[in-house]
C-alpha cells in the first residue's frame, strides 16, 4: 500500500496537535481535599468534602462561570445518576469571573446517605461559551451502616417491661408491708 506523499505531513500534524492537546493542563481538577477531614473508609451517614479547582487558560476573561456537581452510582445493575438534593451537597457555584491565569477553588460537602460504589465529577461552563469541561472522577465507596441486630433487639424489648413489671411488684409488696 502507497502513502501519498502529502498525507504524511498532514498526519503528522494532526498527531502533534493531538498530543499538545493531551498535554495541556485540564482546566478544571477534582479531589477529595487532603486536608478536609475526610474519613479513610467512609460509611452512611459521614460527610465526604471534594474540592475543586478552576483555572482559566485561556487569554480572556470567564464571565458567568458556572461549576456544578455531579454523582452516579455505578453498583452493577443500579448504575444511575443521583439526586444531590437527598445527599445535602451544594448544586452549582454561579456567576464568576475568572481573569486570564485565575484559579477558583471550591469546596463541594457532601452527607453520605447510601452504601455502594459512587463517582463523582465537576463540570464548568459559561455563559458565552461553546463548551463545558469536566474534571477526572474521583470513585468512592461507602460502607453500609451497622444495623441493630434482632437477637439483642428481642432481648432489651422483652426483658424491659419484665424489669419494670418486677419493680412494680416489688414497691406495691413494699407499700402493703407498710400499711399492712
Amino acid at each position: 500500500m502507497k502513502i501519498h506523499k502529502t498525507l504524511l505531513p498532514a498526519v503528522a500534524v494532526i498527531l502533534l496537535l493531538a498530543t499538545a492537546a493531551v498535554a495541556a493542563p485540564a482546566p478544571v481538577t477534582l479531589d477529595l481535599g487532603p486536608d478536609a477531614g475526610n474519613p479513610a473508609s467512609p460509611i452512611m451517614g459521614d460527610h465526604l468534602r471534594f474540592w475543586s479547582t478552576i483555572t482559566n487558560n485561556g487569554t480572556r476573561p470567564v464571565r458567568g462561570l458556572v461549576a456544578w456537581i455531579s454523582l452516579v452510582e455505578v453498583d452493577k445493575g443500579n448504575e444511575q445518576p443521583m439526586d444531590l438534593e437527598d445527599w445535602s451537597a451544594h448544586k452549582a457555584v454561579a456567576g464568576a469571573t475568572l481573569e486570564p491565569g485565575g484559579t477558583l477553588r471550591t469546596d463541594w460537602p457532601m452527607r453520605l446517605i447510601r452504601s455502594g460504589d459512587y463517582r463523582v465529577i465537576v463540570s464548568v461552563t459559561d455563559r458565552g461559551g461553546d463548551r463545558v469541561y469536566t474534571s477526572p472522577t474521583v470513585q468512592f465507596h461507602v460502607r453500609q451502616k451497622p444495623m441493630l441486630k434482632a437477637g439483642r433487639v428481642v432481648a432489651v424489648a422483652a426483658g424491659v417491661p419484665v424489669i419494670l413489671l418486677a419493680l412494680l411488684l416489688v414497691l406495691k409488696r413494699r407499700q402493703r408491708a407498710r400499711h399492712g
